[in-house]
């Protein structure tokens, strides 16, 4: 991994892809709020480093919410981006995350299946445990990696990858992320960050046809020090 001027921590990169660790905050693609988006600030890391002239070619395969840190994948070529695109939604791209919970999750290891269904208006995706009008399904797999004094460190891999999935998912059974405000937990980590971390991607190259592992470390604070 290295970082560079631009402020990207990136931890992988070729003529076809580049992938970077996010921090928190970050917002991944332009919103409402108006702030530079993750991929602005990759595109003009590509323009400087490659002396490019006129427009950066960047796709964005992915995104993670804000407060969310941990590994994003770009494309920098358009057949990379087409090709990522289809194993996204082949579910050829398997994603692990990292979660700091509250509350023990009721079994060591489980499947989570629920039926979400997002509010446009807040923002927020709510679990039913049965398909419901307007609903998609979700499912992950989590198990518990390690207990530390106050919280728990959950490894998750998701199946489906539907809004704010693992936020409202874990939250429905109890164990909500530290900081996430949102869906249930006390109160707010002071960075505005929540303790889930994207943190392995791991897929065929979809140009190349090698594979590809990568992992992003942890943010530098208390708890995800203590996680190590």
């Amino acid at each position: 991994m290295h970082s560079t001027k631009h402020n990207l921590q990136i931890l992988f990169e070729d003529n076809h892809l580049l992938i970077v660790n996010k921090r928190a905050g970050d917002i991944v693609q332009g919103d409402k709020t108006g702030d530079t988006p993750l991929n602005e600030i990759v595109k003009s890391y590509i323009k400087d480093k490659y002396d490019k002239p006129g427009n950066v070619y960047l796709g964005t395969v992915h995104r993670l919410d804000r407060p969310t840190t941990g590994v994003v994948i770009f494309a920098k070529t358009s057949k990379a981006l087409e090709r990522l695109n289809k194993m996204l939604r082949d579910k050829n791209i398997n994603k692990t995350y990292w979660a700091v919970v509250k509350n023990e999750p009721p079994k060591e290891k489980d499947t989570l299946i629920n039926w979400l269904r997002k509010n446009p208006k807040n923002n927020k995706s709510t679990a039913y445990f049965k398909e419901i009008d307007g609903s998609k399904k979700a499912i992950l797999h989590y198990n518990i990696l390690k207990k530390l004094k106050s919280y728990l460190l959950l490894e998750i891999d998701l199946e489906t990858g539907r809004h704010h999935q693992i936020r409202s998912q874990l939250s429905s059974i109890g164990s909500p992320i530290k900081g996430d405000l949102k869906y249930g937990f006390n109160r707010s980590n002071k960075d505005g960050s929540i303790h889930l971390h994207a943190r392995k991607i791991e897929f065929t190259h979809p140009v190349s046809k090698e594979q590809v592992s990568v992992t992003a470390p942890i943010p530098k604070d208390v708890i995800w020090e203590a996680c190590k």
